[in-house]
């Protein structure tokens, strides 16, 4: 593979040419992923924010779910913001009965755990694996990861925040090995060190 990785960004919904324009200042080739002939053509792929039933509707709708099941359990990088991160998880708290899992993160996540107090809220993170001193994070209904197995990175976490109620630590940010999420919305920023990181993961696996 060249050093330019071709880098899918899941079109369903969410902030689709936000991803794409960070990925491409990442160093990645990026392309809108709709079908799955188009899945098969990307060496990773971003799983944007949204809303996550409606999501998992939409994958089996265009028939992309189990292709898509079946590349991450086969190892291709995958990065997911908000919903993303709750499709990627293992199991959802507080999700519909119909909400469908993709795997590839050995994490519980809480949907809407900041969303039912608070809407939206920015902070300033401390992000292990990215220099560069803290990444500044915008969260819109956003989950949190409630428990993370051993396999699994915390990357960052997040306390204080105004309306929850009580200054747990709640992780907004792991990896477990080319698998990344985060709980927040890289792309509603002009900081492209995450999107970095997640192509330097797509580097390194292909």
């Amino acid at each position: 593979m060249s050093s330019e990785p071709v880098v899918g960004v899941l079109a369903m919904q969410g902030a689709v040419r936000e991803h794409v324009a960070m990925l491409e200042e990442a160093g990645a080739r990026a392309k809108p992923v709709r079908r799955a002939t188009e899945l098969s053509e990307v060496d990773g792929l971003v799983l944007p924010g949204g809303e996550s039933t409606t999501m998992s509707r939409l994958l089996e709708g265009f028939e992309l779910l189990e292709p898509l099941r079946a590349r991450i359990a086969e190892g291709m990088p995958a990065f997911g913001s908000c919903a993303g991160m709750i499709l990627l998880a293992r199991q959802t708290l507080d999700g519909r009965p119909d909400q469908q899992q993709l795997g590839g993160l050995d994490v519980v996540v809480r949907r809407n755990a900041f969303g039912r107090q608070v809407d939206s809220f920015e902070a300033d993170l401390d992000f292990a694996e990215v220099d560069g001193g803290p990444v500044h994070a915008v969260f819109i209904r956003a989950p949190w990861v409630e428990k993370a197995g051993d396999g699994v990175e915390v990357l960052a976490t997040v306390s204080g925040v105004p309306g929850v109620g009580d200054e747990t630590a709640r992780i907004v940010a792991v990896r477990q090995g080319a698998v990344l999420a985060t709980a927040f919305h890289p792309e509603l920023t002009p900081d492209v060190r995450v999107h970095r990181l997640f192509v330097d993961l797509v580097r390194k696996a292909s």
